[in-house]
């Protein structure tokens, strides 16, 4: 990790944590508050019904305020929809994150099976004027800061027992919460932290 940051500096650039995560409409386990003796049931709706995905890269750079870049997709089961993001998707977010945030990137990620597909090793190669990779060890959440983010979020919408996709999806951006507060803690850390941006 030291030496992804000292490229960021020597080339002026951001340090990019990318990762994925998704959520089907079964809520996760979350430690909530319930009357003592009484265990609290959460009663969710359309159990396979589905799923959100979500792709998130945490930017820093010194002497900026942080930022998150995210992008949703739905899947609602039919065979004209994606499951999920592919390697062209992940390219489309790379140079989205470029021309935002107008300098060179070192990326941050795992290596699950999408990074290291060959069409996108072809274009992290293609574009290494700007763009530069260092690969994090198997197994190491730890190291992503991205991986702190989808925390929160799982978390946060442990109370919350959605009736369709949609409100997971809302549940999941930084604005008002969809369960029941007036502010999600996601959306409390995120104004926080960094300033967001939904591509």
């Amino acid at each position: 990790m030291a030496a992804g940051k000292s490229t960021a500096e020597a080339c002026g650039g951001w340090i990019v944590f990318e990762d994925e995560a998704g959520q089907p409409m079964t809520s996760p386990r979350a430690r909530i508050w319930g009357r003592k003796g009484r265990t609290p049931v959460v009663r969710v709706q359309g159990r396979g019904s589905g799923r959100v995905s979500m792709v998130g890269m945490t930017c820093y750079n010194p002497g900026e305020r942080s930022r998150i870049l995210y992008a949703v997709r739905e899947y609602n089961g039919r065979k004209d929809q994606p499951k999920g993001f592919g390697w062209r998707d992940l390219c489309d977010l790379l140079i989205r994150a470029r021309i935002q945030r107008g300098g060179p990137i070192v990326l941050v990620w795992d290596n699950v099976r999408i990074h290291l597909m060959a069409p996108l090793r072809e274009f992290i190669a293609a574009n290494a004027g700007w763009h530069t990779v260092s690969q994090l060890p198997s197994y190491a959440p730890d190291l992503n800061l991205q991986e702190g983010i989808w925390s929160l979020f799982k978390c946060d919408i442990g109370n919350l027992a959605a009736a369709d996709l949609s409100q997971i999806t809302r549940a999941r951006s930084p604005g008002p919460s969809s369960t029941g507060s007036s502010r999600s803690s996601t959306a409390r850390t995120w104004s926080t932290v960094a300033s967001s941006t939904r591509v």
